[in-house]
């Protein structure tokens, strides 16, 4: 610990120094007449303490001490010291001693604590009130010892700064940016105090990196630009690429669904190869003035044609690979069709209906047994199906099957039939095929849906619940014979022969259109009970009489030539 007496730059005091006598400390108490009663202590505990010159006489100039720079003012001494002068009374000096023990020049022990200086004018920091302690607690001799800065005189000399590393440029450097305020204000307080560290290298400012990242950023945001602008010039005004010609002699087919408009289209002929872009197909669809014609199926086209040529060429129907499945048609013929498509061998497509129908996706209430000759009777929609050369008949059929359960379902036919009187389901999809075979107007199948259930009920004597529809038995035999004799007709016993068996057929006997299947679910209730075509082709006329009815033989008999 340095000696207040000895600091650096400071001379030993001599005796004959005029400030050493009356104007001291040591010489306010002689002339008080009495000797402190700390001057013991306080030279045992700093055995080489100088004391300070006499206030009211003139500041000393000491070592270290600029008087330019702390400049001396009376008034200030007489405020601080409270007129301690030379000659006071004793009882003045205890005042005056007591009062700095209070603020804190003597300790309870009798030592000398630090005597706080004046505020530094050069200091900018110095005329605030937290500068150097003034106003905190005081942590003297503690472990949080925050003492204030030494007087100027005994401040050590600063050591020299090593020279700073070359330091790179700040853009390419890769440290943080310069240290924030409180940095700097930590590191001048640490300076004041004589305590300042040795000096820190200057840190390295950014990352080299961020030259890159920036480029990059630059960079991409011009080319996203670039080709944005181009995409927009591209779609705007340049023409859409598009092959030329007719196309090669690679055949294709391509299924459209139904519902899909222009886009879709050209994206599905786009993945065939057909076209070279969408955009070339929507474009030439939309001058060609039949282009919004073109309807959902299975075409057979050729690869890399020019958008015009495919659109003209899916407006022929000769390019067409689909089934059409028309209302009344049996799923008989509807295989046929599917064979010739698909260029299978005949029956193939049978077999596979026969031995796959549980995995097509019937609905629930379809129904299965001994007596039922086809059990996907009745589940295929009439409609237009894509069947073309490299499908399975399977993916054929579950199309078919899946259009039927989908036009099905809004009727919710389980609880219709039970309103009906019919058992479930699949009797009132029964009923709506003969309607569907027997009828041939709107009319027709309204007043045939009556007649149908009016042959089904116990109260029926007129029939005595046989239905006696030659459709059925046409169905067993797979012809559409209308003149049958009651002799071949009676004999035969079959489950699907309604001369001969009371009620329904044990399933469908075709494929029921929707007019069919909406008049099934809407009767008349007019009392029809017979019917006869007339004409033996399109004219029924309808009785509920067996006198009228004979009335309508007689009048078809007379028109047949029998």
């Amino acid at each position: 610990m340095t000696e207040y007496g000895r600091g650096p730059g400071s001379e030993p005091w001599h005796p004959e120094d005029p400030l050493y006598g009356d104007g001291g400390w040591g010489g306010q108490q002689t002339h008080a007449g009495q000797q402190s009663p700390y001057d013991g202590q306080a030279q045992q505990q700093y055995p080489q303490q100088p004391q300070y010159g006499d206030w009211d006489q003139g500041r000393q100039q000491q070592p270290g001490y600029d008087q330019q720079q702390y400049p001396y003012h009376p008034e200030q001494d007489h405020q601080q010291y409270g007129g301690a002068f030379p000659g006071q009374d004793q009882r003045y000096a205890e005042h005056t001693q007591q009062q700095y023990q209070q603020q804190g020049v003597w300790n309870a022990n009798g030592a000398q604590d630090q005597v706080p200086y004046p505020p530094d004018p050069g200091d900018p920091y110095g005329q605030q009130p937290a500068a150097y302690g003034a106003q905190q607690h005081d942590f003297y001799r503690t472990e949080d010892a925050y003492p204030p800065p030494e007087p100027p005189g005994r401040r050590r000399p600063e050591p020299e700064p090593e020279p700073a590393a070359e330091e790179e440029h700040a853009f390419f450097s890769g440290a943080e940016d310069d240290e924030d305020d409180a940095g700097h204000e930590l590191q001048s307080r640490s300076e004041r105090r004589g305590k300042a560290k040795k000096p820190v290298k200057g840190k390295k400012r950014r990352n080299g990196c961020a030259c890159l990242v920036v480029c990059l950023v630059f960079g991409g945001g011009i080319g996203g630009a670039g080709y944005f602008g181009w995409k927009f010039y591209q779609n705007r005004f340049a023409p859409a690429p598009d092959y030329a010609g007719s196309g090669t002699g690679v055949s294709v087919t391509v299924e459209i669904p139904k519902g899909a408009g222009g886009w879709e289209i050209g994206r599905r002929l786009k993945e065939a190869g057909v076209v070279k872009s969408a955009d070339a197909f929507v474009s030439a669809q939309g001058q060609n003035p039949k282009g919004d014609t073109i309807q959902a199926g299975a075409y057979l086209l050729k690869k890399e044609m020019s958008a015009a040529s495919a659109v003209q060429l899916m407006l022929d129907p000769r390019s067409q690979s689909n089934v059409l499945v028309k209302p009344g048609e049996r799923n008989a013929q509807v295989y046929q069709a599917i064979d010739k498509q698909l260029g299978v061998s005949a029956g193939t497509t049978r077999k596979v209906a026969r031995a796959q129908y549980k995995k097509l996706g019937l609905p629930s209430w379809a129904q299965n047994n001994a007596s039922i000759q086809d059990p996907l009777e009745g589940f295929f929609w009439p409609a237009t199906y894509p069947a073309a050369k490299g499908m399975k008949p399977e993916a054929v059929l579950k199309q078919m099957v899946a259009q039927s359960k989908q036009k099905y379902a809004p009727y919710n036919l389980p609880a219709k039939a039970q309103a009906l009187g019919l058992k479930n389901a699949f009797e009132l999809l029964t009923v709506a095929s003969l309607v569907q075979a027997e009828g041939k107007t709107h009319d027709d199948f309204r007043k045939m849906a009556e007649v149908v259930y009016n042959r089904l009920k116990p109260t029926n004597t007129e029939t005595n619940q046989l239905l006696q529809f030659d459709s059925t038995y046409n169905y067993l035999k797979g012809t559409s014979n209308i003149h049958i004799s009651e002799k071949e007709i009676n004999s035969d016993r079959s489950p699907y022969n309604t001369y001969t068996n009371k009620g329904l057929p044990p399933g469908p006997i075709g494929n029921p259109g929707e007019d069919a299947l909406r008049a099934t679910l809407n009767p008349t209730h007019e009392g029809w009970i017979y019917f006869v075509a007339t004409d033996g082709t399109t004219n029924t006329e309808f009785a509920k009489t067996y006198a009228e009815f004979k009335q309508l033989k007689d009048k078809f008999n007379a028109s047949s030539g029998n």
